[in-house]
């Protein structure tokens, strides 16, 4: 019992600071990005904080996972350098039963992390989601400010609102002033006059759209009397998004998971999956991570860093691209996740127990030439 809470004392220490500075350079970055939007008025500057806060789960859900497979790499590594492991051999503690200790931190993880996916993770980024489809976080296009001018710095636009309705975002006297080159390398005008405006989410796709009202578009070459102009009663347009914008919307992500359980969508089938998958990482990392810490003093603890990095990008790679390929429809990939976590539990069995059957074997041979 004290070699098992030595052995998870060190893993989870490591665990937690290597976490958190992931935690800290993923956030710093994400944060620079978003500042980076609200910086060119696509984005209300006050939601910020929020919007990081409620996807901060999402972004725990990936990192815990490596910083236990990094801790075991780094406590287990140290072990075998400073010959600890060596002795834990002799006291009769095999590879199996090492297995097993470090199944209980692992375990550990695990619960941590599958309350994440499946229920903390969904309501975070429906909450997320919500808070960028209100009109009155936006900025832009998106929402205008009543009673300025604003210009777009992404497009040559200029808006104006008389009034906003702080309840629902509905907008009332709408000004829309665009400047454009047709192929002809023409500067063209379209202004845009609507009795009110609002912005609209397809609940399918998570598109939002500008919804004009009882209005007239004019469109033409300043200088010139050739004019379009059409008068509408409901005129809409789709608000492009970036791709790797804030507002990307993935509907699916914020759905909860017992609504997934029930749907037969293959959208929904890959993004049920994928939550399911990221616990079940855990404990397969966590032997890949066993196996590989084996090292020595002349080689040193960080040695097999590399190559573990890559098993693990590769692992997770894989995941993702078979919940693409589920969200297609791909017959091909029938087993779906299940059969990548197979290949890898298989790996990481054969890195764990292989060595040591080799051995087995040869030292049968060799017995058996001896006799």
């Amino acid at each position: 019992m004290k070699l098992l809470r030595y052995l998870n004392r060190e893993v989870l220490t490591h665990m937690v600071a290597v976490s958190a500075i992931l935690l800290v350079i993923i956030i710093s970055g994400r944060f620079v990005k978003y500042l980076a939007e609200a910086a060119v008025g696509d984005l209300a500057a006050d939601i910020l904080l929020p919007v990081m806060f409620y996807r901060l789960p999402g972004f725990l859900e990936l990192i815990i996972p490596l910083g236990l497979f990094i801790g075991i790499l780094m406590s287990y590594g140290r072990l075998y350098v400073e010959s600890e492991m060596v002795i834990f051999s002799v006291c009769g503690i095999s590879p199996a039963k090492l297995g097993w200790f470090t199944m209980v931190p692992a375990a550990l993880v695990m619960v941590i992390v599958g309350g994440l996916s499946l229920y903390i993770t969904p309501l975070g980024a429906a909450r997320s989601q919500a808070l960028l489809d209100d009109p009155r976080s936006s900025q832009g296009i998106n929402a205008l400010t009543a009673g300025r001018f604003q210009t777009q710095r992404r497009s040559e636009m200029v808006s104006y609102v008389e009034s906003v309705t702080a309840e629902t975002g509905l907008m009332s006297s709408v000004f829309l002033s665009q400047r454009e080159e047709d192929s002809k390398g023409n500067t063209t005008m379209t202004v845009t006059f609507a009795e009110e405006g609002e912005i609209i989410v397809d609940e399918k796709t998570g598109a939002r759209y500008l919804e004009l009202r009882n209005g007239y578009r004019y469109q033409g070459i300043p200088g010139q009397l050739d004019y379009k102009i059409v008068s509408f009663k409901r005129f809409g347009e789709l608000i492009p998004e970036p791709e790797d914008s804030i507002r990307k919307a993935y509907p699916v992500d914020g759905r909860p998971t017992a609504e997934l359980i029930k749907s037969d969508r293959g959208e929904d089938i890959a993004a049920l999956q994928w939550r399911l998958s990221i616990p079940l990482t855990v404990p397969i990392v966590a032997l890949i991570a066993l196996s590989l810490s084996r090292t020595d003093q002349r080689r040193g603890r960080y040695v097999k860093m590399a190559p573990a990095f890559l098993i693990y990008l590769g692992y997770l790679l894989l995941l993702t691209n078979v919940r693409a390929g589920l969200e297609k429809g791909d017959l091909a990939l029938f087993p779906g996740v299940w059969g990548v976590h197979l290949l890898f539990l298989s790996l990481a069995l054969v890195l764990l127990f292989g060595p040591d059957v080799v051995r087995r074997i040869q030292y049968w041979r060799y017995l058996h030439a001896k006799a």
